[in-house]
């Protein structure tokens, strides 16, 4: 990609992931940081364990998906006109807030809350992540340095993801349809479960109609093995990310105590 696309193509599509990817961790961060201190001083005589952490984890995940799941049905279903458009050559008229008022139109308020299911149940990753986060940064906080308990806690952040991504991968795999019996709309995608569910109906057709409905699809179609299809660049992608971020925030939270 660097020698035929140069070095910007590397950051394709990055807009659009932060429109999403921006307010999903602020919302994520924020409700975690403060429910874990709502719930030890009210449930647990003000101590954090890992139950106060498993409960501030779930309920910063619901929190997060819900409010920003209309964000992702809309990418989704631009990402989807693009694709199709580009397979057959034709031109896609609308941007975001054309998407929204046909979505609105055709489907109603509930059209935006498409693959929320799916999303709920992606909850348990952020969820094992987090509580898996605290028990290795506390043990990396044994440290007499200040740069070995950095280094600890990126190796926490990362080892966490790590862990929770291989339990929980087959919710986040990636799939490709390409299928000649499907229509252009369904095909040449690279898309997860959720974002499965939130594909629009084809010819008044709508093919994934629920979880699990979809995930006995896919394993009909194309195997239980394609269920953990790209882990190993998905691996290289969230982890180092997952590291960066934790490492961020963490900086913040003692900046703002100091």
């Amino acid at each position: 990609m660097y020698r035929e696309e140069s070095f910007r193509a590397l950051f394709k599509g990055l807009g659009p992931t932060l429109v999403g990817a921006i307010p999903a961790r602020s919302i994520n961060f924020f409700t975690y940081g403060n429910g874990k201190r709502i719930i030890a001083d009210n449930f647990n005589d003000g101590k954090e364990n890992s139950w106060v952490h498993l409960s501030a984890a779930a309920f910063a995940g619901i929190a997060t998906s819900t409010a920003t799941n209309p964000i992702w049905v809309v990418k989704t279903r631009l990402q989807l006109q693009r694709t199709a458009a580009g397979a057959d050559g034709q031109k896609v008229l609308g941007g975001s807030l054309d998407c929204i008022k046909r979505l609105l139109r055709e489907e109603g308020v509930r059209g935006f809350y498409k693959g929320l299911s799916a999303s709920y149940l992606g909850v348990t990753e952020g969820t094992i992540q987090w509580v898996l986060y605290e028990r290795l940064k506390k043990l990396s906080e044994n440290q007499n340095s200040a740069i070995a308990q950095w280094f600890g806690m990126l190796g926490s952040a990362g080892g966490a993801k790590m862990v929770a991504t291989l339990i929980t991968y087959p919710h986040e795999v990636c799939l490709i349809s390409s299928s000649s019996k499907h229509p252009p709309q369904l095909m040449f995608l690279f898309q997860v479960l959720r974002t499965r569910l939130r594909q629009p109906s084809v010819d008044g057709v709508i093919k994934y109609t629920g979880l699990l409905q979809t995930l006995r699809l896919v394993i009909a179609e194309e195997g239980a093995r394609s269920l953990y299809n790209g882990l190993s660049a998905h691996l290289m992608r969230v982890v180092p990310n997952a590291a960066v971020m934790y490492a961020i925030y963490e900086g913040v939270i003692q900046w703002g105590s100091s």
